[in-house]
């Protein structure tokens, strides 16, 4: 379907890969992984034209059709989020003219028999791609797509201007799925989506009957639907046939066996290199002596196997506060829209957060999960109802828009410098480089940066304070799995207590020891762990 054959590619100055083979299958499922920056969007931007390869070919077998989800939507407006979606299908809407067409033809009663045999021939090859790609049930398709995606029917009516950035991403990916192409592209799918909807379109396609390759920071969901990988990492790529549990594992036997190869070739070296140094004055040894040159010479170098670079976190010594972090009595929020009408997000919530809990906050997008987190640490006011803070809790807050406070006029070393007033330059450099900033890059400025690396400068900021309370608003969004796996890492090892909202269930199994649900203006405290929750709600 799809032959990637010895493409090279450098962008900006750096060779992004060199030589890079791999394919896709009908009906594949693959996952495209590897450190941000390593080339996974310029792989999508060169399958669908917008970028040519530097040297190799791709190759696309027949007509095959391709959608591509991007982190750029681009303009949408003029229509509502129904009509946005099914616009999307744009073969549904040629094939409609071409059938009409080819009806209004065969109602003429002068057509020959050739062109009637002709038409018909015609009409069933576009009927058939016609029904193939949903044509027949465009609407309801695109209805049933929107609402899965999270977006209510009482909204397909709206109009797309009127949607925010987040679930215009959402009507976008929507336009893709309506498709039902050969082959989906889908660069980072399950950002700005909540764990339900994540899990419905883990389904979709799952169900989906034709191939995809995808990008995502989210590792139960790649597990869940991938049977292939390809990772692109230090200008290489490598296939490996298994989901990304397997490909991990994998990677640590190929890594093992390429440290014995680069072993034995080593020790090999050094033998045929003492024998040359030895005898290369002796005449009776020459003509060996040169053999073994020669050998030497033609021999391919075993290169060693490097890891990624990765975050390296060193918490501070938090001081130890008290056992009853907050004590939350008979709370409530509600908020007033632009018409003035009042609409309560929760009430009545009450609960205390012990010393070292580690409590997910989960809910559908809207259910008030950020609102709370945001009362507690002080963001916006509660409409009524009780929040006390214990004594001697400090509070650390990552929100969805943390990354917008920082300044974009400053370097990285000055954000961290003003954030962290009492240390020192070198303690502020060595802070810097264990969140992968190193040399002149502290230098760079705040606006230069991707939304991956202002989440490391935040992130930088808050876990080098000595906060006895964390209170983090998906803290993974914008990190690759590598840096999700560290922050995780560095979590369980935090000493404090956390209130985490996240989409990423793996890091919540890993991580939660409670679960605080959020669900129609009520909130429950569930004193199990991630997993534990999720059966709980499987066996209701």
């Amino acid at each position: 379907m799809l032959q990637i054959s010895n493409v090279s590619k450098i962008l900006g100055g750096q060779n992004l890969f060199s030589n890079a083979n791999f394919k896709i299958n009908s009906g594949e499922k693959v996952g495209l992984v590897g450190p941000n920056g390593a080339g996974k969007t310029t792989f999508f931007r060169m399958i669908v034209g917008e970028m040519k390869p530097d040297e190799g070919q791709i190759s696309l077998q027949g007509k095959i059709r391709i959608a591509y989800f991007s982190q750029n939507v681009g303009e949408m407006r003029g229509k509502n989020a129904l009509a946005e979606v099914m616009s999307g299908n744009r073969r549904v809407s040629e094939l409609a003219i071409l059938l009409k067409n080819i009806e209004e033809k065969l109602s003429n009663p002068d057509l020959d028999e050739n062109e009637l045999n002709e038409s018909l021939e015609k009409m069933g090859e576009a009927q058939t791609e016609f029904e193939k790609i949903g044509g027949y049930n465009i609407e309801s398709n695109a209805e049933e797509i929107l609402t899965g995606l999270g977006i209510a029917p009482q909204d397909h009516s709206k109009m797309v201007e009127d949607f925010s950035g987040g679930w215009k991403m959402r009507i976008a990916l929507a336009k893709v799925l309506i498709c039902l192409p050969d082959l989906i592209l889908m660069d980072e799918p399950t950002n700005y989506l909540d764990i339900e909807t994540i899990l419905w379109l883990e389904q979709w396609l799952i169900n989906f009957k034709g191939a995809v390759l995808m990008t995502t920071h989210d590792r139960e969901f790649m597990n869940k639907i991938v049977n292939k990988i390809v990772e692109v990492s230090r200008g290489k790529v490598n296939s490996f046939s298994g989901n990304y549990d397997f490909y991990l594992k994998e990677k640590e036997i190929r890594k093992q066996q390429n440290a014995a190869e680069f072993g034995r070739q080593k020790d090999m070296l050094k033998k045929e290199e003492e024998f040359i140094a030895r005898f290369q004055a002796r005449a009776s040894h020459a003509a060996q002596v040169q053999s073994r040159v020669k050998k030497l010479e033609k021999i391919e170098r075993v290169e060693l196997l490097s890891d990624d670079e990765e975050m390296s976190i060193l918490l501070p010594e938090i001081p130890r506060g008290g056992n009853d972090v907050v004590v939350i009595k008979n709370l409530a929020k509600t908020w007033s829209d632009s018409t003035g009408r009042k609409k309560e997000v929760f009430r009545e919530l009450s609960m205390t957060i012990n010393r070292q809990e580690k409590i997910a906050v989960v809910g559908v997008n809207g259910a008030g999960k950020s609102t709370l987190l945001k009362i507690l640490a002080n963001k916006t006011t509660q409409s009524y109802g009780e929040v006390y803070i214990g004594p001697s809790i400090t509070t650390g807050y990552f929100g969805q828009h943390t990354l917008e406070v920082l300044n974009p006029e400053n370097t990285i070393f000055e954000e961290l410098k003003q954030k962290l007033p009492e240390r020192n330059d070198a303690n502020i450099r060595n802070i810097l480089a264990a969140f992968l900033f190193k040399g002149d890059e502290v230098f760079k400025k705040i606006q230069c940066l991707s939304g991956g690396e202002k989440a490391r400068v935040v992130l930088a900021c808050i876990l080098s304070t000595p906060y006895n309370f964390l209170i983090m608003d998906e803290p993974t969004n914008h990190l690759d799995i590598k840096s999700r796996e560290i922050l995780l890492s560095t979590l369980k090892r935090y000493q404090g207590t956390l209130m985490i909202v996240s989409h990423d269930r793996y890091f919540l199994h890993e991580i939660t020891t409670k679960v605080l649900e959020i669900n129609k203006g009520f909130a429950y405290l569930y004193p199990g762990n991630y997993h534990e929750y999720q059966e709980y709600l499987e066996s209701k």
